[in-house]
């Protein structure tokens, strides 16, 4: 059964500033970590996630957990939304999305606002659509982070996310075991001179719900449809659910 609180018994708010720290430190090494400690297969799970929303094209896009851009980059050019904003809670990961959206010509589209997912600042029914990779496993509270996305989406408008997840079959459930306590921790940990992020990481992805679980979780929140798929044995999973 899910539980909120499975990694450590601490508030919402020190959980918040924890994660927010945490990703400021490992801030200038985090998309290439991510590339390489995927083999570069991330980039083909955000297209697919984004790809999702292509036939209701949405104009208007939020990108929950932006970290330094690339779900969003990547959105606004399959896309072509009139707005796309990147909400986050580093500053540190949002200013190198910036960086990145004006290399790409595009901070006329996208723009960085820092907000606590779990409480954000837009009124209701103000977006088409919402997205999220690879972020909302850090929530400090999935329920108020999900129900927050589906506030602010407009009737009829769409959530994707995708996120890392375990494989439930053997032998990828085993391998991915493997992996993720032991090159996952001590490669990110080389790399980003951070000794916990990448030990975090794997904790989470462990405690996050998933599957059927997640999908009846979506629907608590307030969406009215909600689906999943898993990508790559289990290893990456993508829900689409409609307000």
């Amino acid at each position: 059964m899910y539980q909120q609180e499975t990694i450590k018994p601490y508030n919402e708010g020190e959980k918040t500033t924890q994660v927010e720290q945490m990703f400021d430190n490992i801030a200038p090494t985090y998309d290439t970590l991510n590339h390489r400690l995927s083999w570069d297969i991330d980039k083909g799970w955000r297209r697919k996630a984004i790809k999702q929303l292509a036939p209701f094209n949405p104009q208007s896009l939020l990108d929950i957990a932006t970290g330094t851009g690339d779900f969003a980059i990547m959105a606004a050019q399959i896309l072509a939304p009139q707005k796309l904003i990147g909400a986050d809670i580093s500053e540190g990961m949002m200013d190198i999305g910036r960086q990145k959206v004006k290399q790409q010509g595009l901070d006329g589209v996208i723009s960085f606002e820092r907000e606590d997912c779990t409480a954000l600042s837009y009124v209701d029914n103000t977006f088409d659509a919402v997205t999220a990779a690879f972020g909302i496993r850090n929530f400090a509270n999935l329920d108020k982070g999900l129900a927050e996305m589906c506030r602010v989406l407009k009737k009829g408008g769409h959530l994707s996310i995708v996120e890392l997840t375990t494989p439930v079959s053997f032998p990828m459930k085993q391998l991915f075991h493997i992996y993720s306590h032991t090159v996952l921790p001590v490669y990110g940990r080389i790399i980003s001179k951070d000794s916990s992020a990448y030990s975090y990481l794997t904790k989470t992805i462990e405690a996050f719900p998933q599957g059927e679980e997640m999908v009846e979780i979506l629907k608590k929140a307030g969406f009215a449809e909600a689906r999943f798929k898993r990508l790559t044995f289990g290893i990456c999973t993508m829900y689409f659910a409609t307000k």
